[in-house]
């Protein structure tokens, strides 16, 4: 199994944990227009994706910092710790509400959300990394010269073949959110999966919310919990 953990920190990129506790975003926009700059212009894949397509993100051997000071949080956290904070939410019933500032985010380590065994990690993290590939091509398909470019990035990164060989497979395999659904094997799993998809696609976009609207189904997730994951996601911007 290649180091799928540190591959996802890549992606996501290290986040600043503002002073206290919170967290500071860049957003989407902002993160977008580097991606596109290093692509010429054009997003690799989904125009929303946390820098504009998820290719543009590993392109840039850990994408760019949020705004924020203090301790640096990587992919696996934020994306853990923003799904457990909407499932404690939501199993405590809570009103599901915008964040009246930038959002505290909890670090559940040793919890399904960020399992403290290594393996366990690096296991779960190579399943969020597939559904980010999965929903970051949900607005359509890539063209030729997309893929193209794509492909040479691959090689240009020096990842694992493994890794490579995982990302390449995924690209070529049509879009089927049953089958990224099957990744989960626990409901928090599920949370934790729809939130990382969630976070590498503009969920505004109308394609994007049709495959958001099918893998919460497929995840048979309450609706309740994924307007928490929603709410929780737009803290992040």
């Amino acid at each position: 199994m290649f180091n799928a953990k540190s591959l996802l920190d890549s992606v996501i990129g290290q986040v600043s944990q503002a002073t206290g506790g919170k967290i500071g975003a860049q957003g989407a926009d902002g993160l977008g227009q580097k991606a596109k700059e290093l692509w010429g212009g054009q997003s690799a894949l989904g125009k929303g994706a946390i820098a504009g397509g998820l290719m543009g993100i590993l392109m840039t051997k850990g994408g760019r910092k949020m705004l924020g000071t203090g301790a640096k949080v990587g992919g696996a956290a934020l994306i853990g710790g923003l799904a457990y904070k909407a499932y404690q939410d939501w199993q405590d019933g809570k009103a599901v509400t915008a964040e009246p500032g930038p959002m505290a985010l909890p670090q559940p380590e040793g919890t399904v959300f960020l399992p403290s065994d290594a393996a366990q990690a690096n296991d779960l993290s190579a399943r969020l990394l597939q559904a980010m590939v999965a929903a970051a091509k949900a607005d359509g398909h890539v063209t030729a010269d997309e893929r193209a470019r794509i492909d040479g990035q691959l090689a240009a990164l020096g990842l694992e073949q493994e890794a490579s060989a995982m990302i390449a497979a995924e690209l070529d395999a049509p879009l089927d959110p049953g089958r990224i659904a099957a990744l989960a094997r626990s409901e928090e799993e599920a949370a934790e999966i729809y939130a990382a998809s969630l976070l590498a696609v503009d969920s505004d976009g109308a394609a994007e919310k049709g495959y958001l609207a099918m893998l919460a189904a497929r995840l048979k997730l309450d609706p309740g919990l994924v307007a928490h994951l929603h709410a929780k996601a737009e803290a992040l911007a």
